[in-house]
């Protein structure tokens, strides 16, 4: 059966994880490659799609801009760009601050009225960090909170290009005002205090625009996009949760072929082999081998984080069989991410027995643990579902609930049916206790 739409599973393991497999399409190129697609002139071929929901509500967003996007007919999309129209509806974004983000810069740039919302955890989520560099560059944005939380409104058009530092590290700040600036008079640069992770930069490339990158800044000018194909790779933020599997207990060994390898997206494989991991990456193909090995404690800090900010769950369940105690510091963005990860990290390890203290912008974790099963609760984030999962099935002896599990679906379908291809774990639907 598919565990989906599950809201609560039992997971039953405690095995190495051993086998090959190619996770869903990358969710951030996803996401790109139907908004870019949508503004270009022609048609654009996209295969290779994440299939979870975040991406979903990106499609159904720019097709209420009047983008005619269909099915190829072998698994792909055709998407007729231009923009046609003002949306003719509400733009539900779901659970997924990248798409209402970089959408929100596509909206700042056309000549239309444009409202944005999602469910309840992306309303709780900050986006007063885009609304201010937007309204700098002209677009009129009110929401709740004077613009700091949706739904947003935005009035867009007649906006012009700007130098912009963000407060803080975020490719999707730093997108979503990339974005904007292809509508804008005159070029429009970002300078962010580290290097994030350059989605956007190289598929506006692949897309013809005029864009530059020197370090840390980034700057686009103004100009029409041309349709191209893209096939979209593996993501390597799935393949962290099989690269764990594996190195938490003996005999584990995973391959995961075609991930992207674009900058800053395997540098939770750096992370990995700092802590002693045996594990593979091929720049070339994409492929990923791990093998199980005697993992120690790692700090990380701030300068770290930009480029693990999506896998900072899982690695935090490879701090917890490691030798010694990891420091993660300088990760306070990721309290305004799905759900308060850095809280609801700390307590998906403490329900299965690690010693673990929460910091204001982190969290120590002592390793060396010996797992119980525990009840986890997700709070509605996919990522600390996985992770949960992750270490019921190849871990923690004995059954372990999950609550929450349906958001996993928001970014992975179908995760539970490898989980029990790769580990033999069994996984039950369960009602919440």
């Amino acid at each position: 059966m598919s565990f989906d739409a599950v809201e609560a599973v039992r997971v039953t393991g405690a095995g190495p994880a051993v086998g090959s497999l190619r996770v869903p399409g990358d969710k951030s190129i996803s996401h790109r490659a139907l908004l870019l697609a949508s503004l270009a002139r022609g048609t654009s071929a996209v295969t290779g799609l994440s299939l979870g929901q975040d991406v979903m509500h990106t499609r159904r967003a720019v097709e209420r801009f009047g983008v005619v996007v269909r099915e190829d007919g072998g698994g792909g999309l055709l998407v007729e760009g231009g923009l046609r129209h003002e949306p003719d509806g509400v733009l539900d974004h779901g659970n997924a601050g990248t798409g209402i983000r970089l959408t929100a810069g596509v909206c700042a740039g056309f000549d239309g009225l444009s409202v944005l919302t999602g469910d309840e955890f992306l309303r709780r989520r900050p986006m007063g960090r885009i609304a201010e560099p937007l309204r700098a560059m002209g677009a009129q944005i009110d929401g709740r909170e004077h613009g700091q939380l949706a739904p947003l409104v935005i009035r867009g058009g007649n906006l012009r290009g700007i130098a912009y530092a963000p407060p803080q590290a975020s490719a999707q700040v730093k997108s979503a005002v990339l974005l904007a600036g292809l509508s804008a008079q005159g070029p429009t640069t970002v300078t962010e205090l580290h290097p994030t992770r350059r989605h956007t930069e190289e598929m506006l490339a692949r897309f013809g625009a005029r864009v530059h990158v020197d370090g840390s800044l980034v700057r686009v000018e103004p100009g029409e996009l041309t349709a191209t194909d893209i096939a979209v790779p593996g993501d390597p933020s799935q393949a962290a949760f099989w690269a764990v599997a594996a190195l938490l207990t003996d005999g584990g060994s995973v391959v995961v072929e075609d991930l992207y390898t674009g900058f800053g997206r395997s540098d939770f494989v750096g992370v990995l082999r700092r802590m002693g991991a045996g594990i593979d990456f091929d720049d070339v193909t994409g492929t990923m081998t791990v093998r199980s090995s005697r993992l120690r404690a790692v700090n990380l800090t701030a300068a770290d984080i930009p480029g693990i900010v999506d896998e900072v769950p899982a690695l935090a369940a490879a701090a917890a069989v490691a030798e010694g105690t990891t420091v993660i510091s300088g990760a306070g963005e990721l309290r305004a991410k799905e759900s308060d990860r850095i809280a609801h990290t700390c307590g998906m390890l403490r329900a299965f027995g690690v010693r673990v203290t929460e910091t204001e912008d982190g969290m120590v974790i002592e390793g060396g643990a010996r797992l119980r099963p525990g009840t986890v609760d997700s709070h509605g984030d996919h990522r600390i579902a996985m992770t949960a999962a992750v270490l019921a099935a190849c871990a923690a002896e004995g059954g372990s609930l999950i609550t929450g599990w349906d958001s996993v679906a928001t970014s992975y379908p179908g995760f539970a049916e490898d989980l029990v291809r790769l580990t033999g774990a069994r996984v039950e639907a369960a009602s919440e206790e």
